[in-house]
């Protein structure tokens, strides 16, 4: 008896010791490290929006365009993010609902916390592949703004915001990612976007363009990037900001994120590089715009492919991209006449449609042993699966764009006036200008106080002063 309680005594340490560690053992299925970076790569993506896509954009549209241009991007990261948090994210991956869309059981992040769930990721908290996952809801919606920039009226183009992430990036991310989602069930491969992202965006976008048709003077007017150093900024940011992106879809600080990164900038060089040696080329010149463009593309396209291929197929899938998304540019646009103003289609379109499509040709369980094999590693049916992901994305972005733009425009005016275009969207819309609040020597607002309206500011800032 005497031996057993100073046994139980001399385990008694031991227990109270143990206690605190069988609790602790269940706190760490969350690693603080993949924690971490996936925090920083969420903010590196929301520095793509903000301000990359805002400068990369604004840099690109005329001077009387620029601030009505960037508010879109800053606007896009307010609304969205507030959007996803209310019901955007339960829509777009909580509990299935057929294959097509979560159930609204996340609503307000209602069970979202810190938790790790681990249908996603066993080592962040829930709340974590939230944020990250939102920052790509802000992109997405922030990159169909280049297709119609310079002539959607801001009101038309709130509403439309909201209901395009609602009805079509909250779906399509459900369908590839979420859960039970159809695209995803059938074995496409997308590891950062390709179709949820960049062809919904870029597809979105074109159909915004042609509804809303073309800017006053589009082809007979000289329409140049009226600060290419700006727009140069932005895309360096977008490449600063895309490691998070494509190294960030990993969701841990592993080999697999470091493959990511390093095919990501392989990709984006390589396409600047293809980029501008075409048009160096087809006008004799190689152009600062064509280096930050075929970047942009390059990025655009291994994005799909970034957990799935290694450096020798990204440095073919980018300089393929910036070839294809060059003469999209700078041939195509030109011989069908329509008016994507800054490239949206042209880059995210059909980059992000190669992109998905490379996947097929090149994915290798060699980098990534959760996937799948693609046609030139001996299975062709890779490619056949994330052919029908590109058709089921292009149709379903195409389809409800054209729906929802016919929807607004029941309640809204979705295109700028005449009068609106010529003075230019920041006066119109914000009223303010990008670069001066002087005309003649006298504030802006005094001179608009004595006009009464905006007419008399612009006339006399385009007449040279």
């Amino acid at each position: 008896m005497y031996r057993r309680i100073m046994n139980g005594l001399y385990l008694l340490p031991l227990v109270l010791l143990a206690a605190p560690g069988l609790a602790w053992a269940e706190e760490a299925q969350i690693d603080t490290g993949d924690t971490a970076f996936i925090l920083i790569s969420a903010a590196l993506v929301m520095l793509m929006t903000l301000p990359g896509v805002a400068l990369f954009y604004g840099g690109m549209v005329r001077r009387k365009n620029t601030l009505s241009t960037i508010m879109q991007s800053l606007f896009i990261m307010a609304l969205i993010s507030v959007q996803w948090v209310l019901w955007g994210y339960s829509l777009a991956f909580g509990p299935d609902q057929g294959g097509l869309i979560g159930d609204l059981s996340w609503l307000g992040l209602n069970g979202v916390g810190q938790e790790p769930n681990a249908d996603y990721s066993a080592t962040i908290p829930h709340m974590a592949f939230m944020a990250f996952q939102m920052m790509f809801a802000v992109i997405t919606a922030a990159l169909i703004t280049g297709s119609f920039a310079e002539r959607m009226r801001f009101p038309a183009f709130v509403a439309f915001t909201l209901l395009w992430s609602t009805f079509v990036y909250d779906p399509l991310a459900h369908w590839v990612w979420g859960v039970d989602g159809w695209l995803r069930n059938l074995g496409a491969l997308d590891f950062a976007g390709g179709t949820v992202v960049h062809i919904s965006s870029g597809v979105s976008g074109l159909i915004a363009a042609l509804v809303l048709g073309r800017r006053k003077g589009y082809g007979s007017e000289p329409m140049v990037p009226h600060n290419l150093p700006l727009t140069v900024l932005g895309a360096a940011l977008l490449w600063f900001g895309w490691f998070g992106f494509n190294a960030g879809s990993a969701l841990s600080a592993s080999g697999l994120a470091a493959s990511a990164f390093v095919v990501t900038n392989t990709a984006a060089a390589a396409a600047a590089l293809s980029w501008v040696f075409a048009e160096w080329i087809r006008h004799g010149k190689p152009t600062v715009l064509g280096g930050a463009s075929g970047l942009v593309a390059g990025l655009v396209a291994i994005t799909p492919a970034s957990g799935f291929v290694g450096p020798i197929p990204a440095v073919i899938i980018g300089l393929v991209a910036g070839v294809v998304c060059y003469l999209a540019v700078s041939v195509v646009k030109t011989r069908l006449g329509y008016d994507d103003s800054l490239d949206a289609f042209g880059v995210h379109g059909i980059g992000g449609t190669w992109g998905a499509l490379a996947t097929g040709l090149f994915a290798s369980r060699a980098v990534n042993p959760a996937g799948v094999d693609g046609l030139l590693f001996g299975n062709p049916h890779q490619l056949w699966i994330q052919f029908i992901s590109v058709l089921a994305s292009w149709l379903f972005a195409a389809v409800m764009t054209f729906i929802i733009l016919k929807v607004v425009g029941l309640f809204f005016k979705l295109r700028a006036s005449e009068d609106e275009e010529v003075q230019g969207l920041d006066i119109t819309q914000h009223g303010e200008d990008a670069y001066s609040d002087m005309v003649l020597g006298a504030p802006v607002s005094h001179i608009q106080s004595l006009s009464g309206s905006h007419s008399t500011v612009v006339t006399t800032r385009e007449a040279g002063v």
